[in-house]
């Protein structure tokens, strides 16, 4: 698909450069030309009196989708040595409440793992399991694993297929999409289908996390989102749940590459805010390095572990493993305490889905308290250890 300008129509008036928001339109020889910054907006159209900016179908573009034939939601669920990943039954969850909606089945797409694990996805909500154990899959790999995905896809027609913004979904998901030719949404917060048109509402974090974007994949199928680790809650585990596993074969899978080893991070294994049912955030409101000593004590008695804004970070109070929000980690603990932090849409979208969220900040009116289940004026360098030193005297 491309938009172009019919020469013979134009007349060189100049207001479609007006109406480019990305400056993709320039006169030449007083006739408008579209250059290589066309994203395909389609804002021009509308606006030339002529009629001379059309869009023309070039040899191998996608025609329309028949949209009825596609049908499901399928959840990949990622695996590694053999363990499905958290996020594969958060997204079941996710699933299921779309699947219900759209009065169709929810799936579970397998690679890899053990036929029990298979069974496990079913007692968490799914209704099929696509199971393929060739041993190809032990080890993650991008060409195996969007090459099978997509021949599943082409063959079963999901209406939605989700995936984890882990790194193997980041990695392999773009492939897939674009392989079976269809819209990608990344990093999603949310998911939601659209009463109208029973689109699928993808809602996710853009121009820095300054707005909340929700975008729609209305012509083609399927629509395919990859979600944050621990922003969707897990669904009902139904240990009598019944369901069908389909072995799938791995005809015709190649690779050519090899997985010889994977090296963990050091600070993967420090620090794993993700898995912690009590996290204690610190936030420039502290101060300084030693506001951080505090929180560890806090953390300490809780049992928790302690995160920390970017703005912390940047200020080289704490390690970037501890950061929470956009651009760190995604974490959904049973109780997240805010101390100094003021509540960026940034740090938001990291922890809102945490059960109970208490703040502590100075300013009454600070974002954090938007969200907060309980909330406390003050300054988080009294009121900490006013809390460290209660929760010492009750565990003497």
């Amino acid at each position: 698909m491309r938009i172009v300008v019919n020469i013979e129509k134009c007349t060189g008036c100049g207001q479609c450069i007006d109406s480019c928001p990305f400056t993709a339109i320039v006169l030449k020889e007083g006739r408008a030309f579209i250059n290589e910054y066309c994203q395909f907006c389609r804002a021009c159209l509308s606006i030339c009196p002529e009629g001379a900016i059309i869009e023309i179908m070039e040899e191998g573009d996608i025609k329309e989708t028949d949209l009825s034939s596609y049908k499901g939601v399928w959840v990949f669920a990622e695996q590694r040595d053999g363990n499905i990943a958290s996020v594969a039954y958060e997204l079941l969850g996710a699933g299921r409440r779309l699947a219900d909606e759209l009065k169709t089945e929810l799936s579970a797409v397998l690679f890899g793992s053990t036929g029990e694990q298979a069974q496990e996805l079913i007692k968490w909500g799914a209704d099929k399991v696509y199971h393929c154990k060739d041993p190809i899959f032990e080890k993650f790999n991008d060409e195996p694993y969007s090459m099978l995905l997509t021949n599943l896809i082409k063959t079963y027609k999901p209406e939605i297929v989700l995936a984890g913004a882990t790194p193997i979904g980041r990695s392999f998901i773009p492939r897939v999409a674009a392989k079976v030719k269809t819209g990608l949404t990344a990093d999603c917060t949310a998911l939601e289908i659209d009463k109208d048109s029973g689109n699928l509402l993808q809602v996710r974090p853009a121009f820095g996390g300054n707005i909340m974007a929700t975008i729609l994949c209305p012509n083609h199928r399927p629509q395919i989102a990859t979600v944050r680790p621990r922003v969707m809650k897990r669904g009902e585990y139904g240990p009598d749940k019944n369901g069908e596993i389909i072995n799938v074969p791995a005809d015709g899978i190649t690779c050519r590459t090899k997985v010889l080893d994977t090296v963990k991070e050091a600070s993967e294994c420090m620090v794993n805010l993700q898995e912690a049912d009590v996290i204690v955030s610190g936030g420039r409101g502290l101060g300084d390095t030693k506001g951080f000593k505090m929180l560890e004590e806090l953390a300490e008695l809780l049992g928790g572990a302690v995160g920390a804004s970017r703005a912390a970070v940047d200020e080289g109070w704490i390690p970037y493993s501890h950061q929470v929000g956009q651009t760190g980690k995604t974490v959904c603990p049973k109780i997240y305490i805010a101390c100094g932090i003021s509540g960026a849409v940034q740090h938001l979208v990291g922890m809102q889905s945490s059960d109970i969220i208490i703040a502590i900040n100075k300013n009454p009116e600070a974002p954090i308290f938007n969200v907060a289940t309980y909330g406390i004026v003050g300054d988080v360098n009294e009121v900490v250890p006013l809390l460290i030193k209660k929760l010492k005297e009750v565990k003497q």
